[in-house]
């Protein structure tokens, strides 16, 4: 009885150091966390009007950005309107740019880019002009210099009822 007795107290025990909690190795310490790859590329700005809610007016009236943020700017003529009675187009002017002297240059060329060729030393970039349902994308950088950069579209009339926004280059 007193071997029968020493082991159930030596199962007893071993069953108990058995449910003991058990210290657990040392994890290994975490690989730092890899910052996300910075996505290289433009700003993307969407910018459109069309016959209804904002005809000649652009969707987007200001843009402000960063000395040489690059930008990506979509374009789009949501008119149903033919080219020719409503083409559209979207031009980023230099600082300064005298309109009395550019918009009438311009509307000779309404069938093509609405930029005078002897006004392309006032444009940061400019689409062409679209008709109906035409998009077109500009990829540009914003001016080194802060200041405000007017963009229009310069289809005869277009201009002078408002069709106007202004790009606002400033350092943050």
């Amino acid at each position: 009885m007193k071997i029968l007795s020493a082991l159930l107290s030596a199962a007893a025990a071993l069953a108990f150091v058995g449910c003991a909690p058990k210290e657990k190795p040392a994890a290994p310490a975490p690989a730092a966390a890899k910052a996300p790859a910075a996505t290289a590329g433009p700003r993307v700005i969407e910018i459109e009007t069309n016959d209804t809610t904002f005809m000649m007016k652009f969707s987007v009236k200001t843009i402000e950005a960063a000395p040489g943020e690059e930008l990506r700017v979509v374009f789009t003529n949501k008119s149903a309107l033919p080219k020719a009675a409503m083409g559209h187009n979207l031009i980023f002017l230099q600082k300064g740019t005298d309109m009395d002297e550019f918009i009438p240059a311009a509307a000779l060329y309404k069938d093509t880019t609405g930029v005078a060729p002897e006004m392309e030393s006032k444009v940061i970039a400019h689409t062409k002009v679209l008709g109906p349902s035409e998009k077109e994308e500009l990829v540009f950088k914003a001016p080194a210099e802060p200041g405000d950069y007017d963009y229009i579209c310069s289809f005869p009339g277009h201009y002078l009822t408002g069709m106007k926004g202004l790009l606002t280059v400033k350092a943050k």
